[in-house]
């Protein structure tokens, strides 16, 4: 049987360590769980190293105690506003119109590959997308091979982040006495553990709502055209609720969860909901209406981040899947009906799929990047060939710490 593998998820709501045991089925055996409110951890970032350390410690003893296992090792996922995308294009030339061979392929990757960044940014990922074999940019093809062309170009989604802010992070692993085996984008990892193959094929946009952070993965043709994140979330709902009702954070969090909705039901306008006194902050009646009216508004704005952000890209092509909610903020009911709304196609919620063992993780959103960590690290042969292979793509990154 394959080795146990762990991830861990240093959120800005939860500190998430899953321990795992891939199967020859390709399904993933949940062994342990651990779950903990987040400490020193903001919009994804780290804003105070104990504290961090503390929750990472906390939630990690939970997961081997559930596992009955030793983790020495994990799989560090990281999200939202560290990240950056850009699309490049390389090229290589033919004195004549001749047969693409494997070679050629592999050049112009590496030709795609070579972005020059800031020093204070790292790649972690480099996705080639569509292959051109002459100048028409019309028709992309996914693998050029044994195809006539009088050159061959191919599109790369670069995804690279802050390296003090990634440093920061694998810092917080190693000093709970972690080695950070692999870093990964949290929103490729959701991607893979929650959509299917056939929904990656026909289209879908991902959405990943955290705490602190949205990560989004635009997908066609099994290919990830467009990624990335931004540093807004659920606890930006709650500073809302408790700016716009003069709430303490406790309070709007409370309120949020039992009574939030993404949309504002007018029939319901005059309904009231009660709010216990907390921390000196006073109780008392808030109007329904008032308090979706500040969810919804956040929550549009989310989405239009996302829609702004993407452009033509999203409707270029076809999206038969539509738009896949997941992350703890695809639990805020009607939310989908929202990004239906903003998006103009339809959405669901996903959850992790072929997941066995443990119920938690296969019956929560919450869990959908964790368990896509595990999953990139049962990639075929052909996705590696391909160049979307979490594996020792950001070992260079970690040896020069």
């Amino acid at each position: 049987m394959a080795r146990a593998l762990a991830a861990l998820e240093i959120g800005t709501s939860e500190v998430r360590v899953l321990v795992a045991q891939p199967r020859e089925d390709r399904h993933i055996l949940i062994t342990g769980v651990g779950i903990v409110p987040s400490r020193g951890i903001r919009k994804g970032q780290v804003m105070d190293m104990k504290n961090a350390v503390s929750a990472v410690k906390q939630a990690l003893q939970e997961a081997e105690e559930q596992a009955d296992a030793s983790i020495q090792e994990v799989l560090l996922v990281c999200s939202g506003g560290l990240f950056r995308q850009v699309v490049n294009r390389g090229m290589v030339s033919f004195p004549a119109e001749s047969v693409v061979t494997d070679e050629d392929r592999l050049d112009a990757i590496r030709n795609a590959r070579a972005v020059n960044l800031a020093p204070e940014f790292e790649v972690l990922h480099a996705v080639p997308q569509y292959f051109y074999t002459s100048a028409d940019l019309s028709n992309g093809v996914t693998n050029p091979v044994g195809m006539n062309g009088t050159r061959l170009s191919v599109d790369m989604l670069i995804l690279y982040a802050e390296r003090m802010g990634l440093n920061n992070l694998v810092a917080v692993a190693e000093e709970a006495g972690l080695d950070v085996y692999d870093v990964a984008f949290g929103g490729l990892c959701a991607a893979l553990g929650v959509l299917t193959p056939s929904q990656r094929e026909g289209g879908a946009l991902l959405i990943d709502l955290g705490g602190g952070t949205t990560d989004y993965v635009l997908y066609q043709d099994s290919l990830p055209l467009r990624a990335g994140g931004f540093a807004v979330g659920g606890d930006h709902v709650t500073h809302d609720i408790s700016i716009g009702l003069s709430l303490s954070t406790p309070q709007a969090e409370r309120l949020k969860r039992k009574h939030g909705e993404a949309m504002v039901d007018l029939l319901a306008r005059d309904r009231k909901v009660t709010v216990s006194p907390d921390g000196g902050f006073r109780g008392g009646d808030v109007r329904s209406r008032d308090l979706n009216t500040i969810v919804h508004a956040r929550m549009q704005e989310t989405f239009e981040l996302i829609k702004s952000a993407l452009g033509e890209e999203l409707f270029r092509r076809g999206m038969r899947a539509g738009v896949v909610l997941t992350g703890g903020g695809a639990r805020l009911p009607r939310v989908t009906e929202l990004a239906s709304q903003v998006f103009e196609m339809p959405c669901h919620i996903g959850l992790p799929k072929d997941v066995s063992g443990l119920s938690t993780p296969g019956d929560n959103p919450e869990f959908a990047a964790a368990v896509g960590m595990i999953r990139h690290v049962m990639q075929t042969e052909t996705q590696s060939s391909r160049g979307f292979s979490i594996l020792n793509l950001f070992k260079p990154f970690l040896s020069k710490k």
